[in-house]
């Protein structure tokens, strides 16, 4: 075989390798999250935080909006980045007691784009939260919780 082919061959074998690999790497990736989501596609936002108003976001031709006015998009854009949340650990939600790691009635709810998220309280040890997506509990990091909206403007100047 002539050294030419040989090379092109190898170069061949070597960008399939790549490719396989940056798959695999990416499909590992979505499974450690709470979901599958990419935060920049997610075009809906559903959330209800205990003791506050539900609110709910539309992505419009890449503009949040809050119903007909514009919303918080520094705030929108944070709830949609909590689909990419690192999970520490999935266990069955048959496991818990629902009550016990504070998920009756959940700190919040969030649903983005149709998957449902139920935040509960903290874990007893390190500072994880438990998260309850679909009919498994997700070990997140502690500060993985929608943030509350802002109650009183920003000063200006």
């Amino acid at each position: 075989m002539k050294p030419r082919y040989l090379g092109a061959l190898l170069l061949t074998g070597l960008v399939i390798g790549v490719a396989w690999q940056w798959h695999a790497d990416e499909a590992d990736l979505r499974a450690h999250t709470l979901t599958g989501l990419d935060p920049s596609e997610v075009r809906r936002i559903d959330v209800d935080l205990h003791g506050l108003p539900d609110q709910h976001f539309e992505r419009r031709d890449g503009q949040w909006t809050a119903g007909a006015s514009h919303a918080d998009e520094g705030r929108a854009e944070d709830l949609a980045s909590l689909a990419a949340t690192p999970v520490a650990s999935w266990r069955s939600a048959a496991d818990f007691d629902a009550a016990r790691i504070g998920l009756v009635p959940p700190l919040a709810v969030l649903v983005l784009d149709g998957v449902r998220m139920e935040f509960g309280e903290m874990t007893a040890l390190g500072k994880q939260r438990y998260v309850r997506v679909g009919k498994r509990i997700a070990i997140v990091p502690a500060e993985a919780l929608p943030r509350p909206p802002r109650t009183t403007p920003l000063p200006t100047r």
